[in-house]
């Protein structure tokens, strides 16, 4: 008896340790906007004067500098070490010399950040298909977006001066061990477009996603950027867009995690007697406050999603209130920053991780709120298991492609050039 005893006792001691599959670590999610590196809103209040918007916005971008911005935010990751991080203002500069030219590729955000990671991370990427929407862009436009650059243009073309654009979209990065976890990749567009000037310049939004097997469930991650600008007395953009989005998802089964810039807070519509220095969406008759009608954070909560935290009415996690330049907080928003409880300078909650369908939240916090900043945006970081029975595939989410580019807007769009073209030759004469 004592001998059997004796022998359970050591087959306790020495069971076999669980693999590690059956104590899988949680899965961390990072949400960070990479910032154009300009204030567009400066830029637009320029228009009609394209070439003026143009050379202030370019001339933002080189001050803002990526190529030092990059490595504050590679440092961020690496100490964070997400497996998987949602990219919004994944941007891209271009430009042309000659109106027949092919553009050239200046500034990839994305490829330079990911470059300054070692490559650790990747774009998700399954069957050639890479979780990157564009977004919206603002082409090279001869004449209209010309700016002046010696120190970059020489080298390539030269010249002093080039014709540039942007564009900006959302990348899913993984960390470079889950490539072949990855199920199913995705890009759509959101049918609700903000027209700065109707036919010639639209905002296109839209989001991009990846399904990717974790903790042996398969999870569908997508990452947006819902539109900033909105008019008074109508329903913003951004509003309209967190409907589609939650519409586009109502089939899928799978644990979902939305990651992105909302361009929402909690307290939107605001009062319009209560403090806006973030110039958020106010009350109106088409806009109660209270209501999801304006709200794309309340579209979101009513559908059945779950922020993840840090508490959004709280001020301490407010993301959003530098200056263009990432000095410091923007004066005027320092202050009412600080007297709603924000130390740091940050007046609005935009940037949000939001989950569903089995999804248990662990930790999350706020992350980029002190110097040296990075990008204009603190971001979130959560750390997540699943808790959803079963490994199946939700089925793939419809692909909203863009309306295209008629006939009477390209029209539009030489016409224009053409007029400015007529008017530059006059003046040098």
């Amino acid at each position: 008896m004592k001998k059997i005893f004796l022998l359970a006792i050591t087959g306790i001691l020495f069971l076999p340790s669980l693999p590690a599959s059956a104590e899988e670590a949680p899965v961390k999610v990072m949400s960070r906007n990479l910032y154009l590196g300009a204030d567009v809103g400066v830029a637009l209040e320029k228009i009609p004067n394209l070439p003026a918007a143009a050379q202030f916005m370019w001339k933002q971008m080189k001050e803002t500098d990526f190529s030092l911005r990059k490595s504050i935010l590679a440092r961020e990751i690496r100490s964070e070490s997400p497996d998987v991080i949602g990219i919004q203002e994944a941007t891209i500069w271009y430009c042309k010399a000659k109106p027949w030219s092919k553009k050239t590729e200046i500034y990839n955000f994305t490829r330079e950040l990911l470059a300054e990671l070692n490559d650790d991370y990747i774009i998700a990427t399954k069957n050639g298909q890479e979780a990157n929407n564009p977004g919206y862009s603002i082409g090279p436009i001869p004449f209209l977006t010309k700016v002046n650059d010696p120190d970059v243009f020489q080298p390539l073309y030269g010249q002093d001066s080039a014709a540039c654009g942007f564009q900006i979209g959302d990348v899913l990065l993984v960390k470079k061990e889950l490539r072949e976890y990855i199920n199913q990749v995705g890009n759509s567009e959101y049918k609700s477009i903000y027209k700065v000037v109707p036919t010639l310049m639209e905002i296109y939004r839209g989001y991009t996603w990846a399904d990717i097997t974790v903790q042996g469930r398969n999870v569908r991650f997508v990452t947006t950027h819902l539109e900033s600008l909105w008019d008074e007395n109508k329903i913003p953009k951004a509003a309209e867009q967190a409907r589609q989005l939650v519409e586009d998802l109502k089939n899928t089964k799978s644990p979902i995690v939305i990651i992105g810039d909302f361009n929402s807070d909690p307290r939107d519509p605001r009062p319009k007697s209560s403090a806006n220095p973030g110039e958020q969406p106010v009350e109106s008759e088409k806009c109660p406050t209270g209501s999801s009608i304006c709200s794309a954070y309340r579209v979101m909560e009513e559908a059945g999603f779950e922020d993840v935290g840090p508490d959004s009415s709280e001020p301490t996690t407010f993301t959003w209130g530098m200056n263009a330049l990432l000095t410091g907080p923007d004066p005027v928003r320092e202050s009412a920053a600080k007297k709603m409880g924000n130390s740091n300078g940050f007046t609005d909650r935009l940037d949000y991780i939001f989950v569903k369908n089995g999804v248990q939240v662990l930790t999350s916090k706020i992350i980029g709120q002190k110097p040296p900043y990075g990008t204009d945006h603190a971001g979130v970081v959560t750390s997540l298991n699943f808790s959803a029975e079963g490994s199946f595939i939700s089925p793939a989410l419809d692909k909203h492609n863009r309306f295209p580019i008629s006939f009477w807007q390209g029209f539009g769009g030489l016409f224009v050039a053409f007029i400015v073209w007529r008017v530059v030759r006059r003046i040098r004469r």
